[in-house]
């Protein structure tokens, strides 16, 4: 929305600057988006005097002009025909930027005689397209500015433009009339009265009106009048110089007033040249398949349902949004009829987009005007075209009526401070109300018709706080609702996420971020794509089925990447699944993925593929993290998407499982397009217990001051059994007393014989009571060899 500071002035008597007008607009919600000061580029060139112009000895077209200015006699040549002795000239100094012709004028020869200076053109200095002459002033006294000179005698040409962004809840804005209602509410000035009269009309309209029925809804209200023997020539200077400093084009007195009241006070209008019009207009809905050709010079073709104003010939007007070129006004037009009409915002919203027409018209219906000044903006627009172009108004025809828009609120005055924060009297409160148009009625507010915006009582506290500013807003703390330390805000779920969160990152994990939804074929990889998590309205075929795991969507990322060459990856992802439709059918859970090499290759040999126990390691990482038990059992049978002989859960028991990590099994990984091997894990933080104690305080070191005993033990298997399955057996022979057991050697020869191994371990004992004697050990060395024997079916080596 653009207007000019003498528009504003029209309706707010003020003496503020253009930049306390602007500061105020913004802190008004009315934010300012760009100022078009004219005098800013002009405020260096002084009026000067030529005292004499002296042909050019070297060339026949140029003169050598002495010029009196404010720093003396200045030396000048120059080309204009009307340059001579005794004129009132605009002069540019040395040093001064001409914006026409983007240059900074320098001393310089031309023909082998210095000049020192310009005088300029219209068109250098950019007021008009003018390039025939130099200005030549009426008056003006030597060495004044010739902004100030422009100011006193032609300040359409130094009017300031301020440019302003509307948001959608704010039709009323979309005015001069109601931008200058805002600033005088503030106080910025006075709001100046404006008073129109009924026109009285000498003759009966001999083009009727009628609405449809079915149309009733979209149109409630229609008005206009006949005005016979207009002058349709060029609009006056002020009304043209209005038009081009917003940006548009005058094009005819009767054009230019329905654009200045588009402006001026949020009123679409139209004219329709009446002598095209055969019979009456007629506001009905299209049946589809009409065309009609706007104003813009493209054709048309309306849809089922649109409104269209036509005569009794067909279309002549795309209802609300532009008119038709068949009836459109000339140079030769002697007899218009004037509209003015109200139009149901959404229905012009939708038609305006369905054609594609974006017009100054549609942009305020659709947003909304004000119905209640329909017929005044029709009598005001009246009275302007017999000022301006003369003639005889008809009676006005009036189709519908001006739909209720009639509505009250309560004013609260106490709403202000709980709602905003802002102490305002409600004095005060009632006379901002009463200054934007608020009619009150005890502790009633009636709404003015222009505000369609204000719906229910925040709103009416949000005018009160807008006008009184909000930046007089200051800052308080929240009051503890609790004395003493505040309780923690996040649960020991979300504490948990957090730390897995900080720990997979810490570990050099990326952490993404996907969709709950895959498709069909991904969820059923990984147990899922059931009917029970399949959604009813999926926003694509990729998109069909809740989540069962996180790594879906972790490994299609993977594969992603490595389509665009990033080969090592190393990605995780904390977030919820879901194993039913219902509401609770979900678990949390964290997946990490590593894929390729632990690094970049180098000189040293470092890198090497990823491998099970890297992931392992993470997973034990992030448990520990998370506050799970340090010991924990290692066991298989974990579901068919991992590797069957490279993969464990990590267990509390049998049926206590806290995590899976492992390598992915290759035809998970060949389906989803990824090239392996990957290795993964995926904890539940939720089944990890919670700790006893519940304070923030860490439980004292737990460490035995007695002698730990370590004992090797190696066992003859079948090859086929799992190390796993002999540190288990070992470590449950006494877990009280036995504190780790792990695997050190491994060995396969002929002397075992055929299909055995050996694998060899440590076992810790870790007493707490009283210290280990030989007898004591010998008996848990027992149990441990009677335990690893009957789980493996194997023999202690001799």
């Amino acid at each position: 929305m653009k207007f000019t500071l003498s528009w504003l002035k029209d309706h707010l008597e003020t003496t503020a600057s253009v930049a306390e007008i602007a500061e105020t607009l913004t802190d008004l919600g009315l934010e300012v988006e760009e100022i078009s000061n004219p005098a800013d580029r002009l405020s260096d060139f002084t009026i000067g005097r030529v005292l004499s112009a002296e042909k050019h000895p070297h060339a026949d077209r140029l003169r050598v002009c002495q010029v009196e200015t404010d720093e003396g006699v200045k030396q000048i040549i120059c080309g204009a025909p009307n340059a001579r002795e005794g004129i009132t000239v605009v002069v540019a100094k040395p040093g001064v930027y001409v914006p026409g012709i983007d240059t900074t004028i320098g001393v310089g020869k031309i023909r082998g005689i210095e000049s020192f200076g310009m005088m300029a053109s219209e068109r250098e200095m950019e007021l008009s397209d003018e390039h025939d002459g130099i200005i030549e002033l009426p008056s003006g006294a030597v060495g004044d500015r010739f902004v100030d000179w422009l100011a006193e005698n032609d300040p359409a040409k130094v009017d300031p433009v301020i440019e302003i962004a509307i948001t959608p809840n704010r039709p009323d804005a979309l005015g001069v009339a109601g931008i200058a209602r805002d600033l005088a509410a503030r106080g910025l000035g006075t709001l100046k009265p404006v008073e129109i009269l009924p026109v009285p009309g000498a003759f009966d309209c001999p083009i009727p009106v009628r609405i449809e029925d079915d149309t009733l809804d979209g149109c409630p209200l229609f008005t206009g009048r006949l005005i016979r023997g207009v002058k349709n020539g060029h609009s006056p200077q002020w009304l043209q110089d209005q038009l081009r400093a917003i940006g548009l084009r005058p094009i005819s007195a009767l054009v230019d007033i329905t654009n200045f009241f588009t402006y001026d006070r949020n009123r679409p209008l139209h004219v329709f040249d009446a002598d095209k019009v055969t019979g009456g207009l007629r506001i009905h809905r299209a049946k589809g398949g009409e065309t009609l050709m706007a104003l813009d010079d493209k054709e048309y073709t309306f849809q089922p349902g649109m409104m269209v104003i036509s005569d009794n010939e067909g279309p002549e007007s795309i209802a609300g949004i532009m008119g038709g070129a068949p009836t459109g006004v000339t140079e030769e037009t002697v007899n218009v009829f004037l509209e003015s009409a109200y139009w149901d915002h959404i229905q012009i919203a939708l038609a305006g987009r369905s054609l594609r027409i974006n017009s100054d018209a549609r942009y305020r219906f659709e947003r909304g005007v004000d119905p209640e000044f329909t017929l005044p903006g029709l009598e005001a627009a009246t009275q302007m075209i017999l000022d301006l172009c003369g003639g005889e108004p008809s009676d006005v025809v009036v189709a519908g009526a001006v739909p209720d828009h009639a509505r009250a609120y309560t004013l609260n005055a106490a709403r202000v401070q709980s709602l905003v924060g802002l102490d305002i009297p409600e004095s005060e409160q009632r006379q901002t109300l009463t200054a934007l148009g608020f009619r009150l009625e005890g502790n009633q507010a009636h709404v003015p018709s222009w505000r369609p915006d204000v719906q229910g009582e925040a709103d009416l506290v949000e005018e009160v706080a807008r006008i009184a500013s909000l930046t007089k807003l200051e800052g308080r703390p929240l009051r503890r609702l609790t004395p003493g330390v505040p309780k923690p805000v996040m649960t020991p779920k979300q504490r948990r996420e957090t730390a897995a969160r900080r720990t997979c990152a810490a570990l050099g994990y990326n952490e993404c971020v996907t969709y709950s939804f895959i498709d069909q074929s991904s969820a059923a990889l990984f147990g899922g794509g059931t009917d029970h998590t399949m959604l009813d309205n999926p926003i694509s075929s990729e998109m069909s089925h809740m989540r069962p795991a996180l790594l879906p969507g972790l490994l299609q990322a993977a594969a992603r990447n490595q389509a665009r060459g990033i080969m090592d990856l190393a990605l995780f992802e904390v977030g919820p699944a879901f194993h039913g439709g219902e509401p609770g059918e979900q678990h949390s859970l964290v997946s990490g993925l590593l894929v390729g090499r632990t690094g970049p290759k180098d000189v040293h040999g470092a890198s090497r593929p990823v491998d099970l126990y890297d992931v392992k390691a993470d997973a034990e990482a992030v448990l520990d993290a998370i506050g799970a038990p340090a010991k924990v059992q290692i066991l298989r049978g974990a579901a068919d998407w991992w590797h069957p002989g490279r993969h464990g859960m990590i267990c509390l028991g049998p049926k206590k499982v806290l995590g899976v990590f492992g390598e992915l099994h290759p035809k998970v990984l060949n389906a989803m397009d990824v090239k392996g091997p990957a290795m993964a894990f995926t904890l539940w933080p939720d089944e990890v217990p919670m700790p006893r104690r519940s304070g923030a305080t860490r439980a004292a070191l737990d460490i035995s001051d007695l002698q730990a005993v370590e004992r090797d033990f190696a066992f003859v298997v079948d090859a086929q059994v799992e190390a796993l399955t002999l540190v288990n057996a070992a470590a449950g022979a006494d877990k009280a007393l036995i504190e780790d057991v792990h695997v050190f050697d491994e060995f396969v020869g002929d002397s075992l014989g055929e299909g055995k191994k050996s694998i060899a371990m440590t076992v810790r004992l870790q007493p707490r009571n009283a210290t280990l004697k030989e007898a004591d050990i010998e008996a848990v060395s027992a149990r441990i060899v009677e335990k690893v024997t009957k789980a493996t079916g194997g023999t202690l080596r001799g």
